[in-house]
């Protein structure tokens, strides 16, 4: 098999590599040519200049920030890929622009696995990510390969869709472990409490979670160098926000969260990890 990945972040850049350790990886693409020059000198692999170059791919694998630039890349695999190959989409999207996607690669004869992913850049660089995929039966076995390289776990959630409306669920628990941490956090320093004795407390009981175990240390000596970023969390929660909307039902959690998260963009704290929400939370 013969793998692709566009998107070579903090996350996609990991993901690539561990591809090539299976031995899969073929060609990588970016928008920034020289992050995908660099990875490919790094790993003996092609590196992209044009769409084209992945026209030999079984399997291409995106991990993009935008709708837009999904349906960007989608568009243009279309017009290169073999009927029978499949693209698997690891951004977190619409549904609606998942199932877009999808129907623009099945007129060209070419699968398509929505597969959004958590765990964040721990789990991309551990090999540790859980990926929830949507799509037909087909593709998402032929992916499975690409996908076990990366993931300790893999769930067929549904149809095509159905592994963005999962992320969509993923997205309001982790937004509202996010305030509750933080908040939690803000009044242990108010009261004087031993962050190096309150933490491993928290953890050893029904308090401790992902967040507090990867990012309590670091917000409480106001370290916030982005695993994820505040921006990226905003707009996933615009996204689950629309989704919410569709559905009838209005989740309080996400609302403050949205909140909270369009607060500390507007701010200038786009680029700083999601932990920054504790400045909220202390009144600073």
């Amino acid at each position: 098999m013969k793998a692709g990945f566009i998107g070579l972040g903090a996350m996609g850049a990991p993901m690539a590599r561990y591809l090539h350790a299976r031995g899969l990886l073929t060609a990588v693409g970016n928008r920034t040519q020289a992050k995908a020059d660099a990875l490919a000198a790094e790993l003996e692999v092609r590196a992209a200049r044009s769409h084209d170059n992945f026209a030999d791919c079984d399997v291409v694998a995106l991990c993009v920030s935008l709708d837009a630039d999904v349906l960007e890349n989608v568009n243009a695999l279309a017009q290169v890929l073999r009927p029978g190959s499949v693209v698997v989409d690891h951004s977190t999207v619409s549904v609606q622009t998942a199932r877009r996607a999808a129907a623009t690669l099945q007129a060209q004869g070419i699968g398509f696995v929505d597969a959004p992913v958590s765990g964040g850049v721990e789990g991309a660089r551990n090999g540790k990510l859980s990926v929830m995929a949507g799509g037909e039966e087909a593709s998402v076995d032929k992916v499975r390969p690409v996908l076990e390289a990366y993931a300790s776990r893999i769930s067929h959630m549904g149809a095509t869709g159905a592994g963005q409306a999962t992320k969509a669920v993923n997205q309001v628990l982790v937004a509202g472990i996010n305030e509750a941490v933080c908040e939690g956090l803000a009044l242990g320093e108010k009261l004087g409490l031993d962050p190096e004795r309150l933490l491993p407390t928290l953890m050893a009981g029904a308090a401790g979670n992902w967040f507090l175990d990867k990012r309590g240390a670091s917000m409480l000596r106001g370290e916030f160098a982005p695993g994820f970023k505040s921006a990226h969390m905003l707009k996933d929660l615009r996204i689950v926000q629309d989704i919410a909307r569709e559905a009838a039902i209005r989740l309080q959690t996400l609302e403050l969260a949205l909140a909270d998260y369009t607060n500390l963009v507007d701010h200038g704290h786009g680029d700083s990890d999601t932990s920054v929400l504790i400045k909220l939370k202390r009144g600073s």
